[in-house]
């Protein structure tokens, strides 16, 4: 089994966590702040997703990425939710680039989220990590990271590890 790393940001690290911990193929997720180089080199909430290349590929990763999260959007709050995915090597940033080009299709507006290179991670304190499957009932679970794994449920179901989320599936 071999492990890749990339980083994702985009919105709040408690909802991008929340995501990629349902994904199957998925064996870890760090949440905190990263920051890049040059004018990126300052922090900005993201996370550091380890996975399975085996299980789940690297553009399902980034695919759930941009429709999780503002891709298009260049908002004000951009410096502390940066759209970007951080990459490790030179072949991932490639792949990356490429990947959003192939994804821009499925998208009305230009898609924002900048391809990084990953320099640094100062991980959240211990209270707030794995903060969905901590809180699932708190009102920020319930309104902002509840309807991100609903809507992974329907798109990505294939992809789901149905017991992380079971609570939002419907009994019939």
């Amino acid at each position: 089994m071999e492990l890749t790393k990339i980083a994702f940001g985009g919105c709040c690290h408690w909802c991008t966590e929340a995501v990629f911990q349902t994904l199957v193929g998925v064996n870890k997720v760090e949440q905190g702040w990263i920051a890049s180089t040059e004018k990126n080199n300052t922090f900005s909430e993201a996370v550091i997703v380890s996975f399975n290349t085996d299980k789940i590929n690297l553009k399902t990763l980034i695919e759930i990425h941009l429709f999780t999260h503002k891709s298009t959007s260049n908002h004000s709050m951009r410096t502390k939710y940066r759209s970007a995915i951080y990459y490790f090597t030179h072949q991932q940033k490639e792949d990356c680039l490429k990947i959003i080009k192939e994804l821009q299709v499925s998208f009305k507006d230009k898609i924002i989220t900048k391809v990084l290179t990953f320099k640094e991670f100062k991980p959240n304190t211990e209270e707030f990590q794995n903060y969905y499957q901590s809180n699932p009932d708190k009102p920020f679970c319930q309104n902002y990271i509840n309807p991100k794994l609903t809507f992974l449920l329907q798109q990505f179901s294939q992809n789901i590890d149905k017991r992380k989320v079971s609570h939002l599936i419907p009994t019939t």
